[in-house]
């Protein structure tokens, strides 16, 4: 009797070294965080800021909100981390709503602060499809802003990528074009949306290589916590949620510990299939949640460093 490719796969599973058996930890991390809006909500981010803290994550950055509605809470946040946790922190910045002297006055802010690094984002307008209008005395795109942030300081600059089409986007061709445009701008590297597939990465990869893009580009990975806020997300900017994944978490919605080991599941064979392409980059949008992130980064062989648990104790 001839066996099947299916079975003959199925077998070479049962086979197979285990996924995470012998890694090095030779990767490298980054964390997202957002800026909390009460003391409570404060105090569970610094929870997470120390769980994740040991891992020494070559950067933490946390998020700007539309037309600048988290300035200050962004600011404080940032100070906060270089202050107290002792993390290269980098923040937040867009162009909505803000001219160039505001943004000058918040990036010279920083930069007293000790922030060295900037995440610079176009931004959206913060109602669903509302298309984005520059300030008549702003930057009009990411590239300008991060040409006019090497005018203000030295700042180390990360921007966005986008492994599928962002939504204002006419073609994916035309998001290789405006990415290569922010570094040929000065930044330094790009982090990517998050998606859901390691193959979308590793096409946008190949795509870039054919338009000379050789500046570091780090994934975004999303470990699912929330489906329907997760969702939500993928919808407001293009990313897919294949139906394999979608299919995963039905019946889930009354079972949160269920969901949470099926997400951890998920995420943790996504980032083992992006270290076998060659990734050794990874940067955590948290949610401001650590579980998750701190269990992927230890099946991926990192550990947290003796000096930083010295410290955190």
């Amino acid at each position: 009797m001839n066996t099947s490719y299916d079975q003959l796969r199925e077998a070479r599973t049962a086979l197979d070294t285990p996924l995470f058996a012998g890694l090095p930890g030779d990767i490298n991390v980054s964390f997202e965080f957002f800026p909390p809006k009460t003391d409570a909500l404060m105090a569970q981010l610094w929870d997470v800021v120390e769980t994740l803290g040991p891992l020494q994550p070559k950067f933490v950055s946390v998020t700007y909100g539309a037309g600048g509605s988290t300035r200050d809470r962004t600011h404080g946040t940032v100070a906060r981390i270089i202050r107290e946790a002792k993390l290269p922190a980098a923040a937040h910045l867009t162009c909505v709503d803000a001219t160039k002297a505001e943004i000058r006055e918040v990036a010279e802010s920083y930069w007293e602060a000790g922030a060295r690094h900037i995440v610079a984002l176009r931004g959206d307008m913060g109602a669903p499809g509302v298309p984005f209008t520059p300030h008549p005395d702003g930057y009009a795109n990411a590239a300008e802003l991060v040409a006019g942030l090497k005018e203000i300081a030295p700042f180390e600059i990360s921007v966005a990528a986008y492994p599928e089409s962002h939504p204002d986007s006419p073609s994916s061709q035309a998001d290789v074009d405006n990415l290569k445009r922010k570094l040929d701008a000065g930044a330094t590297r790009a982090i990517s949306q998050f998606f859901f597939e390691p193959e979308t990465f590793f096409r946008f990869r190949d795509k870039l290589a054919a338009a000379g893009i050789d500046a570091p580009v780090l994934p975004g990975i999303l470990p699912v916590s929330n489906v329907a806020q997760t969702r939500k997300f993928a919808a407001a900017c293009g990313a897919a949620i294949p139906a394999w994944m979608d299919g995963l978490f039905e019946g889930l919605d009354t079972h949160p510990a269920s969901r949470q080991l099926v997400a951890a599941t998920i995420a943790a064979e996504f980032c083992r299939r992006l270290y076998a392409g060659g990734v050794r980059d990874f940067h955590f949008y948290t949610l401001n949640r650590a579980e998750l992130s701190y269990a992927i980064c230890h099946l991926l062989g990192l550990r947290p460093k003796a000096p930083a648990l010295e410290k955190a104790a």
